[in-house]
């Protein structure tokens, strides 16, 4: 804060740092989500690279390297549970919520290449039958990958179900 005197009155000036534009924010949350990760991996003593990017509206960061299969668990659940402990290391310095994607091994990679595999055969079947679908139970990650898909194709999905039981269903047009 400042004073300046303008004709015998003092004016107070507030002094404000600019806020860091969107991809900078991700950016920084990038940069906290990967040294919270090197941390881990020294501990665990696993090899890996980080590699961070802005893909969109998120940050993403990837650990690549060795065998990192421990890090993903059998269908992905401790990739997951990493990701939810990666965001909340990202709030506890940020103090905002993160809705950072971590990948590790080329896990979720894999996975959405698949997805958008099974969605587009489904997608197809439910054109031609006019029948809705229903999937088998799957993460928020895996049912965003699928609403993603059939919204680009035109048609209509939603999620029915609770966890651990919630699924998309393909609705026809």
């Amino acid at each position: 804060m400042s004073e300046t005197i303008n004709d015998g009155v003092v004016e107070e000036q507030v002094e404000t740092t600019p806020r860091p534009s969107k991809l900078e924010r991700l950016e920084a949350e990038g940069d906290i989500a990967a040294d919270y990760l090197e941390e881990l991996l020294d501990i665990a003593d696993l090899d890996g690279d980080i590699d961070m990017d802005v893909e969109g509206d998120r940050a993403s960061v990837s650990i690549v390297g060795g065998d990192l299969s421990q890090l993903v668990g059998r269908n992905g659940e401790v990739l997951e549970a990493l990701q939810e402990l990666t965001r909340l290391a990202v709030y506890r310095e940020t103090g905002e919520r993160s809705r950072l994607m971590l990948d590790v091994a080329g896990h979720r990679a894999a996975k959405r290449e698949e997805l958008i595999a099974l969605a587009t055969t489904l997608i197809a079947q439910v054109k031609e039958t006019g029948q809705k679908v229903s999937l088998e139970p799957m993460s928020s990650f895996e049912r965003k990958v699928v609403h993603d898909q059939v919204t680009a194709s035109g048609l209509v999905s939603e999620s029915e179900g609770a966890e651990p039981r919630r699924h998309v269903v393909i609705l026809p047009a």
